[in-house]
């Protein structure tokens, strides 16, 4: 049965793109209290169809897909640039495709500006109402007002015509780093990017017998099943351990390990990778937020992401990305390795020397590095102690000593030695679990 919740997610789904949307008006249409209407919409606004925008309201807006994240909608710019819309709210929906910044006379401005196109521009009239009239929204910098005739065909239009108080050149640095935020968003590897959909996933219900444990260990050739209830809520996992030497009659309710770990789609591949690390387990059933199995991931569909995640181009570079790529082997002898790494400025504190973060990572990756020279799997950091003797400044170069103390099947334990102009600025102990390939 359909509940509340779910009732008004449907409700706001079917509304057209571009509907202003409200508690009040939602739970009077649907018979339902404003907490529970407004916990809705806020689920609806995680999911990405629906959006908030201050002093304009929330609206249902077009829902995107994660290839086209780097695409921004009208609203979403209200947002970045704390604006203000003067006229054509009823386009706040619609996604726009480039932005052109109006810095030359009007008549070779609109030699670049399309349907579509989002003109940044000061307060030139001739400018705004050109580029309404190519199908294009307007961004006006310098917190000026609109004259009222653009206000009106920006309405007739439905095309947005947003004030900011910033500059031209601090919008357009905002909008890119905007973007460039949302690349990276999209770079992160989640649950439901390599989940097995419901429909190639084998399940065992709550009522079945051992016996069905057998009959589907027999056709599926695996040996661990999420078991369901008649609403296919997760109730329990069946293993090869929980049936060996029970009567086949028996209930799997009765066998199976009760109230397992779960994950949901939009968790990280690299939160199921410590989950299963962590707690040792090998299957984790997928689940909506009413806990109903969607799918399954195994250890090695995990580990097989990982690997090919590694292998990708990233477009938008993080702290991690500047770090590997500025990480270099300096000299190798035998079963050790000294790895070289410079500070940019980008990697400091307000003290101008190496920020704690950035140091960590550095060792982190000079030990996996390490690991990857002698061993083939995937390391897990479990524990790790440092210990920063003297700061490092910008530009200096550090020497990373990473040298392996034990490593055995599972676990292993490293201990690090960094060194600046010849002198240890700092030490770390790390232990660490190990995801065989």
């Amino acid at each position: 049965m359909i509940t509340k919740h779910e009732q008004i997610l449907k409700y706001i789904e079917d509304l057209p793109v571009g509907d202003k949307i409200s508690v009040r008006q939602i739970a009077k249409d649907l018979n339902v209290s404003e907490g529970t209407a407004y916990r809705a919409i806020k689920e609806a606004e995680n999911k990405g169809f629906v959006n908030t925008i201050e002093r304009v309201g929330t609206i249902r807006i077009e829902q995107k897909k994660k290839e086209n994240i780097e695409k921004l909608t009208f609203a979403e710019i209200v947002n970045i640039v704390d604006g203000q819309v003067l006229g054509g709210r009823n386009g706040l929906h619609k996604t726009l495709n480039k932005f052109v910044i109006g810095a030359m006379e009007v008549e070779a401005m609109m030699r670049y500006t399309e349907a579509g196109n989002l003109l940044i521009v000061g307060n030139r009239v001739k400018a705004q109402t050109q580029a309404l009239q190519r199908g294009a929204a307007v961004l006006i910098t310098g917190g000026f007002d609109a004259d009222d005739s653009v206000k009106k065909l920006a309405d007739e239009l439905e095309l947005p015509i947003i004030s900011t108080s910033y500059d031209t050149f601090t919008v357009a640095t905002i909008i890119n780093r905007a973007i460039f935020d949302q690349l990276i968003k999209k770079e992160i590897l989640l649950v439901e990017d390599i989940v097995r959909p419901l429909k190639n996933t084998f399940y065992l219900k709550t009522n079945d017998t051992v016996a069905s444990w057998y009959e589907l260990n027999e056709k599926s050739r695996h040996t661990r099943f999420p078991v369901v209830d008649s609403k296919m809520k997760v109730e329990g996992i069946v293993t090869s351990k929980d049936v060996i030497h029970q009567d086949r009659d028996k209930t799997l309710e009765r066998v199976m390990t009760k109230n397992p770990i779960t994950i949901t789609p939009k968790a990280s591949v690299a939160t199921a990778s410590h989950i299963m690390i962590w707690e040792g387990i090998e299957l984790l059933p997928v689940v909506d937020d009413y806990n109903r199995l969607t799918g399954i991931i195994t250890r090695q569909d995990v580990l097989k992401s990982l690997q090919v995640l590694q292998r990708q181009p990233h477009v938008g570079e993080t702290i991690d990305n500047i770090v590997t790529n500025h990480m270099n082997l300096k000299e190798e002898n035998g079963d050790e390795q000294v790895y070289e790494f410079e500070i940019t400025p980008q990697m400091t504190n307000y003290y101008g020397t190496i920020s704690h973060g950035v140091f960590t990572t550095a060792v982190i990756d000079a030990v996996n590095r390490k690991f990857r020279s002698i061993k083939r799997g995937e390391l897990v950091v479990e524990n790790m102690n440092v210990f920063f003797l003297k700061p490092v400044q910008i530009e200096h170069v550090m020497e990373i000593h990473p040298k392996i103390l034990d490593l055995g099947r599972k676990f292993g334990k490293v201990d690090v030695e960094v060194y600046s102009n010849g002198y240890m600025v700092g030490k770390a102990m790390l232990t660490f679990q190990i995801i065989d390939r």
